[in-house]
C-alpha cells in the first residue's frame, strides 16, 4: 500500500491528519479513501470536476504530478505520495 503523508499546514483544517498507507490502484480511488478517514479532505483537495485544486501540490516518489485535470498518474505499491497545500504570497 502507498503511504501518503501531509504537510503540516493541512492540519489547520483537519487536526487529525497523520500520515497513513492507503488502498487504491489511481490517484481518486486513493484520495477517496483517504476522505473516508479524514472526512471533507477530498472536498479540499480536489474542484468538484475531479481536478487538483489550484493550491495543492501532489509528489509521487519525491516527483510533482503531472496530471492535474484527471490524476492519471502512476505510483507503485511502495511509493510515498505527499499531498501538501502550496502557498502563495509576496
Amino acid at each position: 500500500m502507498p503511504k501518503v503523508s501531509f504537510t503540516s499546514a493541512l492540519k489547520r483544517f483537519f487536526p487529525t491528519l497523520q500520515s497513513i498507507e492507503v488502498n487504491g490502484e489511481n490517484l481518486p480511488q486513493i484520495i477517496h479513501n483517504i476522505n473516508i478517514k479524514f472526512p471533507g479532505i477530498q472536498d479540499y483537495i480536489l474542484e468538484q470536476d475531479g481536478s487538483l485544486r489550484k493550491h495543492v501540490n501532489i509528489f509521487i516518489a519525491g516527483e510533482l504530478i503531472t496530471d492535474r485535470n484527471t490524476l492519471t498518474d502512476q505510483f507503485d505499491e511502495q511509493d510515498e505520495i505527499y499531498i501538501f497545500q502550496a502557498l502563495s504570497g509576496g
